[in-house]
């Protein structure tokens, strides 16, 4: 039989999407088929496409009329593709239809968007375009798998994302990071995500400012770049807030293990990475209780509406004065990650699809 050939096509890249292709690559490589990462060129640089085994096609940039033409040529001869989030889809979807190849597209709906207006209307157009356009649609949240049966996906199913845990020991509390921080004598709350809008950061700062006449105020960091940064850190300054916009890191995992709490404020979340990773680390999470967060944490979290800063603000504070609580959330965080599929469950689902698809 002859080696499987797929090709992986990223768009924008979010933190979920690229590292689930980064984990896919490496585990597919591992079993013998040959994969192909299209995606921006920044996106390997993060991720490392080609370390995994992949073959790595750059793309150019969003709008740029030749992409559809590089995917085309990519997607020659292969006998999967699989696109990664709504960009990537459409852009798929074109190249297939344009001369290809005859491979069935599978896509994985990663998360959803939040836009209102004509810009609304268009985003649902394409959403309908590539659901009726994928041979399988894969949803990582049962309500995604709902969206998609929705906007007329011929096959839709649910197939959670599992990402790869941090690599190496990491140190609960660890001093010298919280030390690091300033936060050696006091509580450290911690968010991680794009400083963009939807993800809650504003109602995140009218909680910080109600914990100003606590004793020892808590410190809330947030890691991550965007552009609600300038933003962000003007109502840091105004405001005198105790809060630190740390940027971009790629030590998340070691200063996520350091807090006390960690908090996900956003508007809608599939299976978020940082609540993965507080749950696996057994750092007591807050988040909001929109999309696939109830369903990825079951019990193990406190969940708040999104966008009530005092619900939010209560609920940090209740886990910061109750160190039995945090501890009853910390084992309970991972009994469910233990609950999830593995990675090499996920990749072995995916690579049955990919059989099931070709005929193998």
């Amino acid at each position: 039989m002859t080696q499987l050939r797929t090709v992986q096509v990223l768009g924008g890249g979010g933190a979920g999407s690229s590292a689930h292709v980064r984990s896919l690559a490496s585990g597919l490589v591992a079993r013998g088929v040959r994969v192909t990462v299209c995606a921006p060129p920044e996106l390997d640089r993060a991720y490392d496409y080609l370390g995994a085994g992949a073959h790595f096609v750059p793309l150019p940039r969003l709008g740029d009329p030749s992409t559809v033409t590089v995917l085309r040529n990519a997607c020659i001869g292969a006998d999967v593709v699989h696109a990664h989030g709504l960009q990537a889809s459409v852009r798929a979807a074109l190249a297939l239809a344009g001369g290809g190849g005859r491979a069935p597209l599978v896509t994985t709906w990663h998360s959803r968007n939040h836009v209102d207006g004509a810009r609304g209307g268009v985003l649902r157009l394409l959403e309908r375009r590539t659901a009726r356009a994928a041979t399988v649609v894969l949803g990582t949240s049962s309500e995604l798998v709902d969206r998609a049966r929705r906007r007329g996906a011929r096959d839709a199913r649910l197939a959670p994302v599992t990402v790869p845990a941090a690599r190496g020991p990491v140190c609960l509390h660890d001093g010298k990071a919280r030390a690091e921080l300033g936060a050696v004598d006091r509580p450290l709350v911690m968010a991680v995500g794009a400083l963009e809008r939807g993800r809650g950061y504003r109602t995140l700062l009218d909680a910080a400012r109600s914990w100003r006449e606590l004793d020892p105020q808590p410190l809330l960091v947030i890691a991550g770049e965007g552009r609600e940064r300038t933003f962000l850190q003007r109502r840091i300054t105004e405001e005198r807030l105790a809060v630190r916009l740390l940027g971009r890191r790629d030590d998340v995992a070691e200063l996520l293990a350091a807090a006390d709490v960690a908090v996900l404020p956003s508007r809608w979340e599939a299976r978020s990475l940082l609540a993965q990773e507080a749950l696996r680390l057994g750092v007591p999470l807050v988040a909001t209780a929109v999309g696939g967060v109830p369903e990825l944490v079951g019990e193990a979290a406190e969940l708040v509406p999104y966008g009530d800063a005092a619900a939010l603000a209560g609920a940090v504070r209740g886990l910061l004065d109750d160190e039995e609580r945090r501890m009853d959330l910390a084992a309970a965080g991972r009994v469910q990650a233990g609950s999830w599929p593995t990675e090499d469950e996920t990749i072995a689902h995916v690579l049955s699809v990919y059989d099931e698809l070709s005929g193998r």
